[in-house]
């Protein structure tokens, strides 16, 4: 069974939702049966690159927050990425289009490496302060997952993968997606946002319980012996 999760780069929550997520699913007695696949999503296709802003600064500009409310939101979110094992330093984070990011994790889905491009491009950008819309740190995560250096390299200096992009985000018009995180499972069940895992292990449980009926598990032989086929040989 397809789960489907709509993120950006740039979203404290899609990382915490992406952690809470996993906790569930290795909770969930069928989860070799279930089919991860990320999707593109831009909160602010707009923003532009730039390592001199810190994120503080564009959360009071954008918003119209004071300085102090923004510090504290980051706080709030810092600590909640903690009790899921995530360190976050948010006043590293570098103010960056995830345009391209999109591009190489559209690129990783082909090599059916999208789960881990995720996962080191929300390190990169939440912990580790990396410029994620930086050609030369893509290709950095990219070797570190398994793809080749030249073959982001023409990816990213090219406009491939970026009809996927677009494609996805259409689609999440198409399915009601607001806000990211959001997970459609089996394009029949939606939960918005970081939830807990049992909410997630919830609806995984009811949307997996209807697609098996549909889709029943081919039976495993656990032993063969002497016997006659259809054709009458025996």
């Amino acid at each position: 069974m397809k789960v489907e999760i709509w993120s950006d780069v740039m979203c404290p929550w899609c990382y915490i939702g992406k952690r809470k997520f996993e906790k569930a699913l290795e909770q969930f007695s069928q989860k070799d049966r279930i089919e991860v696949e990320w999707k593109s999503f831009q909160l602010n296709p707009d923003m532009k690159t730039d390592p001199s802003r810190s994120i503080v600064e564009y959360l009071a500009d954008a918003k119209g927050f004071t300085i102090d409310h923004a510090t504290q939101m980051l706080d709030n979110v810092t600590n909640v990425a903690a009790e899921v094992g995530l360190e976050y330093h948010m006043d590293k984070t570098v103010l960056a289009n995830s345009f391209d990011s999109h591009r190489f994790i559209q690129f990783a889905k082909k090599n059916k490496l999208g789960d881990a491009a995720e996962e080191q491009l929300f390190h990169a950008y939440f912990t580790e302060g990396k410029n994620t819309a930086d050609h030369a740190t893509l290709i950095d995560l990219g070797t570190k997952i398994g793809l080749g250096a030249s073959a982001i390299k023409d990816v990213l200096e090219s406009n491939q993968f970026a009809e996927d992009v677009r494609k996805d985000i259409y689609e999440a018009q198409q399915v009601g997606v607001r806000g990211v995180p959001f997970f459609v499972l089996d394009r029949k069940y939606a939960v918005s946002g970081a939830q807990q895992p049992e909410t997630f292990l919830g609806a995984l449980q009811q949307s997996f319980q209807e697609w098996e009926k549909e889709n029943p598990a081919p039976l495993v032989s656990l032993a063969e012996g002497d016997s006659c086929d259809i054709d009458g040989n025996c």
